[in-house]
């Protein structure tokens, strides 16, 4: 008799079609095209992207998305948690309230440095890094009151970004990581192996792939992050650096059962229609599929 396996739940996010909370990043399509392309590739579950990308009254966002078949899953919530520690508190009551509302699962948090954009930022003190980590812990308490899990997204231009500040918020923090794939390599943290020594505290999984000469350009100063976004830097699952099927593996096998989110930022120019998102996004799902067949195979 074969084991079953559970299968990888995938999810879509809309900064893959160019969906960004940034001023300027780019041209931002309807949702109502975000979403057919999405349900066109028989996508399952969404984020939710920027706020107020999608309808802030649950009810109307619930129904949103039901027109598409695609659940809510939850979404990104960058707040300034080293400074103004009520204020971070108040915007992310608000934000796990409209999710819980809406039926969503997880709210995934990043520690913004309070600046526009990703392209900047300035150490923290350690008084600032001790008011992150208990605004963070606060936050994750907000979640579990509205019934939502939480995961701490290291990020690039975020004050958890390079592989020290990853480890440093893994030692401080009792919050699980979302594993971002992308921003990890960027960072300087090889996400497999983080995946292989932190595998307990995975809570959830942005899948993106990437050119490693062009992440190692940010990591090093030479590029600003927007500008290597517009250059290439985020390729289609099984085109990159990223080993994805390596990653799938290690997660799988610590007991990882979550949501697996095609989430690669892309910036579109004016007048770009989302076909060349989507045709990348079936390139991945093609990619995540022979991962599944492989994880099958295994357990025969």
């Amino acid at each position: 008799m074969t084991e079953s396996i559970h299968p990888l739940r995938i999810a879509a996010a809309p900064i893959s079609w160019g969906v960004c909370e940034v001023p300027g990043w780019g041209h931002v399509l309807e949702p109502a095209v975000v979403l057919d392309e999405m349900a066109g590739l028989g996508l399952a579950a969404t984020e939710f992207g920027p706020p107020g990308y999608l309808p802030d009254d649950p009810v109307e966002l619930s129904k949103c998305l039901s027109t598409y078949g695609i659940a809510p899953l939850g979404g990104f919530l960058a707040l300034a948690l080293h400074s103004e520690p009520r204020r971070a508190l108040a915007t992310a009551r608000e934000t796990a309230a409209l999710f819980a509302a809406a039926g969503a699962e997880i709210l995934v948090l990043a520690a913004a440095t309070g600046q526009d954009g990703y392209d900047t930022r300035t150490p923290l003190t350690d008084h600032e890094w001790r008011t992150l980590i208990d605004t963070a812990a606060s936050v994750g308490d907000i979640a579990a009151e509205h019934g939502l899990r939480i995961a701490l997204h290291p990020h690039v231009g975020t004050h958890v970004e390079t592989a020290a500040e990853v480890e440093r918020f893994l030692a401080d923090s009792d919050l699980d990581l979302c594993l971002d794939t992308g921003h990890l390599l960027i960072g300087g943290t090889d996400p497999v192996e983080l995946a292989r020594r932190h595998g307990d505290r995975i809570g959830h999984i942005h899948l993106k792939d990437v050119r490693a000469a062009l992440a190692a350009e940010v990591r090093g100063g030479g590029i600003e992050y927007s500008e290597a976004v517009r250059r290439g830097l985020y390729v289609p699952l099984g085109a990159g650096d990223v080993d994805i099927a390596a990653l799938v593996r290690e997660v799988h096998a610590a007991g990882y059962r979550g949501w697996y989110v095609i989430e690669q930022d892309t910036a579109l120019r004016p007048g770009d229609s989302a076909a060349r998102s989507t045709a990348d996004a079936r390139e991945s799902l093609r990619h995540l599929a022979e991962i599944a067949a492989g994880l099958a195979s295994a357990r025969i």
